[in-house]
């Protein structure tokens, strides 16, 4: 009976550990998707974002609670505040390609690690996908769009690259820093050169 139950358990264990590669694996951004077959403004400001998928995707893969919680002095954020910024500026990468304001007014709802990993994900795939697909027209009337109550600020493209697609890239470094020195290094075979991992 106690061989039956250690099989039980063992099989268990390995069928929750599939589940949980499996939903791993379907998350965007473990590899840099392939380049387009030509350069474009849509393109490459694609391309840039995929860069950031794919660096934030191996940041955050195999982050642990203590990994988390770390922060290097008191007066810097966590690793999982840093994390939430980078979620706050996907959204707004996002919203600028699907031209919908960001509405600080609204509240956002709580989300765990992996939820928000996820999003962050997602969202990036999405804004990417947008702008592959842009006509330097369609480019020209992207605008980052802020709104407060009554009160309205548009920002061009421009805004974009150098503000929370920089932005997101510098926090996602942030993020490597942190987590080696909690004691969880990012993986070694990981090359931001070629977005794949090395063999």
């Amino acid at each position: 009976m106690k061989t039956l139950s250690a099989l039980f358990f063992i099989t268990l264990l390995l069928s929750v550990n599939t589940k949980a590669q499996n939903n791993e694996s379907q998350l965007p951004y473990h590899e840099i998707p392939p380049y387009p077959e030509s350069y474009s403004a849509g393109t490459v400001a694609a391309r840039l974002i995929d860069g950031l998928g794919f660096r934030y995707y191996w940041a955050t893969e195999g982050l642990r609670s203590e990994d988390l919680e770390y922060r290097p002095s008191e007066a810097a954020r966590t690793t999982l505040e840093t994390l939430d910024h980078i979620y706050g500026l996907s959204q707004i990468i996002v919203n600028s390609t699907l031209r919908v304001p960001n509405d600080r007014s609204v509240e956002q709802p709580e989300l765990s690690f992996e939820e928000k990993r996820r999003m962050t994900l997602l969202n990036l795939q999405k804004a990417s996908n947008i702008l592959k697909e842009c006509t330097q027209e369609d480019i020209e009337q992207l605008k980052i769009i802020f709104k407060n109550g009554e009160n309205t600020s548009e920002f061009p493209f421009w805004n974009q690259l150098n503000g929370p697609v920089a932005d997101a890239l510098w926090h996602a470094g942030q993020v490597v820093s942190f987590r080696r020195s909690s004691g969880n290094p990012i993986n070694p075979n990981v090359s931001v050169f070629s977005g794949k991992l090395r063999k």
